[in-house]
């Protein structure tokens, strides 16, 4: 199938169905200029991925210091990049009433800054702009703990109980999300469109998504530059980059629309 003729069909099936839901990994985040942790030029190429597992954090202050080098090292590419066409599209198709949600491995908070309402936003493997003390609880903002960092303080602890900060993402080890990841089971399952973009499809739990998509009857559109261990479920495969295909996506359904 030619890819014009591809798109004009996600269109039909974005205008047919009632819930549609947009699974996104990092193929949208590097369009932002957010590198693949393991692609070359990311953090794995100058932190080794086995001093940040979590247990190691707890219960070390070398891991904890070397994690916080590491965290503010990404957090100034977080704050430097901005949303692109596919987090705007994500919104518009939102706006149009039918996008149910955005389940997402990303930690970069795009979704939310492009302008999809927070609730619409499943995060499944955390935020790296929130803090929260693993002791009590507390909420902190990335960037007033970053100051601290930057003023000296190489390991930040709660103002509230003494306890560990850290940010929000799920490290290596860590237990994945309940809450979250309830919540898009059930969007999943219930999903009359699930589209996966950007994501190679091969970290687990959240890999599973597409899979519960498709069983409950779901139709699967999947959107990546490479191939994914899921291609073969696919009702529609499109190799291409995220925002430059969702912009089509997006401009056909306006069009469709417009004629009904």
């Amino acid at each position: 199938m030619e890819e014009r003729e591809a798109i004009e069909k996600i269109a039909r099936w974005i205008v047919e169905s009632n819930r549609v839901v947009i699974f996104t990994g990092a193929g949208v985040s590097t369009e932002s200029g957010i590198p693949d942790f393991r692609s070359p030029g990311g953090l794995w190429d100058r932190y080794n991925p086995n001093d940040f597992y979590f247990q190691r954090f707890l219960s070390s202050e070398e891991a904890q210091e070397k994690y916080w080098q590491m965290h503010s090292e990404l957090y100034k590419t977080l704050k430097a990049s901005k949303p692109n066409p596919a987090h705007y599209a994500c919104v518009e198709l939102y706006k149009m009433g039918r996008l149910s949600s955005v389940i997402t491995q990303n930690i970069d908070n795009l979704h939310q800054e492009a302008g999809l309402p927070e609730e619409r936003v499943i995060e499944l493997h955390g935020n790296a702009l929130r803090v929260s003390c693993l002791s009590c609880g507390r909420l902190y903002s990335r960037e007033k703990v970053q100051r601290r960092i930057d003023a000296g303080e190489k390991i930040p602890r709660c103002a509230e109980c003494g306890g560990l900060l850290k940010p929000t993402t799920i490290s290596f080890g860590q237990t994945m999300p309940q809450e979250e990841m309830r919540r898009a089971e059930a969007e999943a399952r219930n999903a009359a469109l699930f589209i996966v973009v950007g994501s190679s499809l091969v970290v687990h739990p959240a890999a599973s998504m597409p899979l519960y998509a498709k069983e409950a009857g779901a139709r699967l559109v999947i959107v990546n530059l490479a191939s994914t261990p899921y291609d073969d479920w696919a009702d529609l495969l499109i190799r291409g980059k995220a925002g430059e295909v969702l912009s089509e996506v997006l401009k056909s359904a306006k069009e469709i629309l417009t004629k009904n």
